[in-house]
């Protein structure tokens, strides 16, 4: 339904059909937080929720954009004229992809395109990310490129840290490009190498749920691009190219090494133990046993909120209520400073946490939370 509405929206805009309608997800990262531009792993699923495209190409030139979701008309831009960081508005992501694949060389001369999107904007999900894929998939088909779906991602990023200037990993456009239904992604960010990894908490009795604190964040401002000097601080003092070098069994000895650079400890130590525990959470997920990862997921989210140091109160109430209510497991997702937290419980205790995490922050003053389950779903694909 919501790809015919994408249809009709394109023939009222543009007064043609288009040549194909595309979807592509946000995604909801069980474990592996701030470790893909460390090189080291991460665990994301697709969410239901999706960035759709219609589109068609053009031979002149020219983009033209519009988003259903934006009060605005038609973005109209010279393809020629498309410069880094020149932009601030929505438009920079999916002309950041089309600037990215002309750059490697792809002749793309042009495109219509009308989008809309359901997954939340500023919620640590990727609504950037799934517009990015959604567009370069659809440019990948109609101009026939071949390209697969982990170098769409790496075009995808290139979009994002380039053109929109926004520090961020590999792990979210390969999510949205290359997750699969019913399945988490264990994703080497290093080499691109993947395994899906079953999860189907339904058939186990178990729901994952999102918490969207309605708190907003900017990946393209500071703190984000912050930490990420922090961690390639830490791996040039430590003499290796990447956190993701420096093993588990190691830690306590790299530590020392960094003395009293308080600051470097900290941000080392997030990173080794985080993909161990991504490590940890994958043989866990492939013995069957499930709900041994919720105290994983605790883990985590105490790094990041003690070690990291990128929750926020909001974030912190969601998991302590949380846990208290009983679920299995609950930690800060995405990016930090605000977004959402994710909990892992049994559909007997689903309706219970929800309303407590609700109470709680109204109790505090915040904004009411978004609640929803986050069921493992498709990557990008062609809908039309």
């Amino acid at each position: 339904m919501r790809a015919q509405q994408v249809r009709a929206g394109f023939v009222e805009l543009y007064g043609t059909e288009p040549e194909g309608v595309w979807s592509a997800p946000g995604r909801v990262n069980l474990i592996g937080e701030h470790t893909d531009y460390n090189d080291g792993f991460v665990m994301p699923f697709a969410l239901p929720h999706t960035a759709i495209a219609a589109v068609s190409r053009r031979d002149d030139g020219v983009l033209r954009l519009h988003s259903a979701d934006i009060e605005d008309g038609v973005a109209e831009l010279r393809l020629d004229d498309l410069v880094p960081e020149s932009d601030r508005a929505w438009t920079a992501y999916p002309a950041g992809v089309v600037w990215a694949l002309r750059e490697a060389g792809h002749a793309v001369t042009g495109a219509d395109i009308h989008l809309t999107s359901t997954v939340p904007s500023g919620a640590g999900l990727s609504s950037s990310a799934a517009l990015e894929v959604v567009v370069a998939l659809a440019l990948n088909d109609l101009y026939e490129l071949g390209l697969p779906g982990w170098q769409l991602a790496r075009l995808c990023q290139r979009a994002e840290n380039v053109y929109v200037g926004a520090p961020t990993g590999i792990m979210d456009q390969t999510a949205s490009a290359c997750c699969e239904e019913g399945h988490a992604l264990f994703l080497d960010t290093r080499d691109l190498s993947q395994k899906q990894i079953p999860f189907d908490l339904a058939a186990e009795g178990m729901r994952l749920l999102v918490v969207d604190t309605q708190v907003k964040h900017s990946h393209s401002e500071g703190e984000y691009g912050k930490r990420r000097a922090g961690c390639e601080r830490g791996a040039a003092l430590l003499g290796v190219d990447a956190l993701r070098d420096i093993p588990y069994a190691d830690l306590d000895a790299a530590l020392a090494r960094l003395g009293d650079d308080e600051e470097a400890v900290r941000l080392v130590r997030h990173v080794v133990t985080e993909d161990e525990r991504v490590e940890k959470v994958v043989a866990l997920l492939e013995a069957g046993e499930t709900r041994a990862i919720g105290p994983v997921l605790v883990a985590g989210h105490a790094s990041l909120r003690d070690d990291f140091r990128i929750s926020c109160p909001e974030l912190d109430l969601v998991v302590d209520t949380a846990m208290s209510a009983g679920a299995l497991g609950s930690r800060m997702t995405g990016g930090g400073f605000g977004g959402s937290a994710i909990v892992l419980a049994d559909v007997a205790d689903v309706d219970t946490i929800t309303k407590a995490v609700e109470e709680a922050f109204a109790a505090a003053g915040f904004t009411a939370p978004r609640v929803f389950e986050a069921v493992p779903s498709p990557g990008a694909r062609r809908l039309v």
